[in-house]
């Protein structure tokens, strides 16, 4: 027997959203992963010897990098919401990661040229000029971006069309093009659309209460029709689909 719409909401609008772990929507939505392997090209990067020094900009509750095998002798994490620095401290520091509270605005927290590879996964704001600058001459930055109009058939279930610049935002090209205005050069450059499924409108709640930019100011009473919606189409039709988009970069900075 099928849980009711108010058990399945209440469920996901009190449990926490702490950190960037997924692991509650188990069984209850999938996502299509990139086909690069973002996790593994990060721990083969951070493992090379020729990197005495890098950095994990906006690094959520430091789940990502604490999956990498090997980290380089200095090693440091910014993030910006109080309950994921808790978190990243937590489990980044008995690995010798120094992880800073910082509000992911420029400027970096670091000196000039002070780091061999800056990484990052799924940033939400990207300061090219500030990453370019705390770059060796030669050094690397190695990400995984959200792309543009990620998820949006969820974004616009609540929200209705968006407008093309909102749309546009995020695209690779014009990433891209910030990246090389800041001097830094394009090494690689990957672009994927990827199958997304939620099962339960419980899900969709767990997944908008902890991606808090897709519906800006979303709370369940605000949207609970919309919900109530949401839950009747799942009943009848099956899984709500959506496409998320996701592109890695790599970008060098110029050797002197």
């Amino acid at each position: 027997m099928s849980r009711t719409f108010d058990d399945l909401v209440a469920e996901a609008d009190a449990v926490s959203v702490e950190g960037w772990d997924f692991s509650w929507l188990d069984g209850r939505a999938t996502e299509q992963r990139p086909s690069w392997g973002y996790q593994r090209l990060m721990g083969a990067r951070l493992a090379d010897p020729a990197v005495s020094a890098a950095l994990d900009i906006q690094t959520g509750g430091g789940e990502v990098l604490a999956g990498a095998e090997k980290l380089p002798p200095t090693m440091a994490a910014t993030e910006s919401w109080p309950p994921n620095v808790t978190k990243a401290t937590r489990l980044l520091h008995p690995r010798g990661v120094v992880v800073v509270a910082d509000p992911d605005e420029p400027p970096l927290p670091f000196a000039d040229a002070a780091f061999d590879l800056v990484t990052s996964r799924h940033p939400a704001t990207v300061w090219w000029t500030e990453i370019a600058r705390v770059l060796r001459p030669g050094g690397t930055y190695l990400a995984q971006h959200v792309g543009h109009s990620s998820v949006f058939e969820l974004v616009e279930f609540f929200l209705g069309p968006q407008p093309e610049e909102i749309r546009r935002a995020r695209h690779p090209d014009d990433e891209s093009a910030d990246a090389r205005a800041a001097g830094l050069e394009i090494a690689d450059l990957r672009f994927e659309r990827l199958r997304t499924e939620f099962h339960d409108v419980g899900a969709v709640v767990y997944f908008l209460r902890k991606v808090i930019w897709m519906v800006p100011g979303f709370t369940v009473d605000a949207y609970r029709d919309k919900l109530r919606e949401l839950h009747e189409r799942i009943e009848a039709e099956g899984p709500f689909v959506a496409h998320s988009t996701r592109f890695l970069v790599e970008a060098r900075k110029p050797a002197i």
